[in-house]
């Protein structure tokens, strides 16, 4: 299993991210999981839709800290 499907599966609504390489997007919040596209709501970036197979979202808590 490749790295992003084993990502998209672990992800859910509700959940907590940050976009490795755009930390200025600030944390995210996942909206929906489609396969591949994750729909995430970023503070300092609005609603924008991830496909994990180009970019690695990072699930983190609420505060902020790394969850992996």
């Amino acid at each position: 299993m490749a790295k992003h499907e084993s990502l998209g599966s672990m992800l859910e609504p509700g959940q907590y991210v940050v976009l490795e390489g755009a930390h200025d997007w600030g944390l995210g919040q996942v909206q929906s999981v489609a396969g591949e596209r994750v729909t995430v709501n970023f503070e300092n970036a609005g609603k924008r839709v991830i496909n994990i197979q180009n970019a690695e979202l990072t699930p983190v808590d609420p505060a902020g800290r790394a969850s992996r």
